[in-house]
């Protein structure tokens, strides 16, 4: 196949990319940087804003599936920065649908959205159906383009699968995400040698369905190998675990240092939902997919990534 992917510098991007390239697909990855592995397929810099130049490399590339990934995606900075949030986020989806329906209308489209969309008043565990209450503006700006695709799949006749990931981490994800930064932390605490550590978090017992980043990669891929309807599918792992219930699991993959976690209150965000939990029931009804990767390998796996970073860091 010929695939094509928004954001492919980014964490879930590169891990995509990948995948695809080992699939056997021909990948050319879009993104403001144009960085991409040459094992992973061709980088191409290209801002989405940039509508005619968007359209102009569709139709050049003619690709069979596109993942779109990009996106400004970090909850709590889209409070300290709305408009740009909803900007970025909501342009780049419209341009995107331009694109596709003049230069390449018969392209699959796996349509990257998010569990955030649900907010807190679905019933657990959140299915397809629940209402959306975006509870921030990353949330919102998601909303938005998620139901813009929803609309010209059915104005256009697109083929638009919207994959709603919930919460998603990994190795190599960007330290400002919580798992990540636990993970750099434990992993600066066992080459300094140290006998403790506190991790300093915000509200320990919110909860969150929370998968791991290559479950998450399967589970796009699958909605491209299969004849599956156009629609609205959950990511997720269908259970949630609590901020304290990560750090404890964190605890025991570098046992023996013992890990204190301290609660700031000035790190409590304003507005969260306490619990998100979701069903994968419609995805697996069509692609068969279920998460296999547990968050205590997900922790204990992005440890070891830090670990390798930091020592590469090191290296005159």
């Amino acid at each position: 196949m010929r695939v094509l992917i928004t954001g492919a510098s980014g964490f879930v991007g590169g891990w995509l990319a990948r995948a695809c390239t080992q699939r056997g697909d021909h990948v050319l990855g879009l993104s403001r940087s144009g960085t991409l592995d040459p094992a992973s397929g061709q980088g191409v810099a290209l801002d989405l804003a940039d509508a005619p130049g968007l359209t102009r490399l569709l139709a050049e590339f003619e690709p069979t599936v596109i993942f779109h990934l990009a996106a400004l995606s970090h909850v709590g900075r889209s409070w300290q920065d709305p408009a740009k949030t909803l900007d970025n986020n909501v342009n780049s989806s419209v341009n995107l649908l331009e694109a596709v329906r003049v230069a390449v209308p018969n392209s699959r489209i796996v349509w990257a959205s998010s569990g955030e969309v649900y907010g807190s008043d679905a019933a657990l565990p959140v299915s397809e159906d629940a209402p959306l209450h975006p509870a921030s503006p990353y949330a919102v700006s998601k909303v938005a383009g998620d139901l813009l695709a929803g609309l010209y799949t059915d104005a256009h006749a697109l083929n638009i699968v919207r994959a709603r990931a919930f919460a998603h981490g990994g190795p190599g994800q960007h330290q400002i995400f919580l798992v990540s930064n636990i993970a750099l932390q434990a992993a600066q605490a066992k080459r300094d040698g140290v006998d403790s550590l506190r991790i300093t978090t915000g509200n320990a017992d919110t909860r969150r369905d929370f998968t791991d980043v290559r479950d998450v990669v399967r589970a796009y891929m699958m909605l491209t190998e299969r004849d599956v309807a156009p629609g609205i599918y959950n990511v997720c792992s269908g259970v949630s675990t609590s901020t304290a219930q990560r750090v404890a699991a964190l605890a025991e993959a570098i046992a023996p240092i013992a890990v204190e976690h301290v609660v700031d209150p000035a790190l409590v965000r304003a507005h969260e939902v306490p619990d998100v939990r979701g069903s994968y029931e419609r995805l697996k009804a069509a692609t068969g997919w279920e998460p296999r990767i547990p968050v205590s390998q997900t922790i204990a796996d992005a440890i070891a990534w830090w670990d390798s970073e930091l020592a590469n860091r090191d290296r005159p």
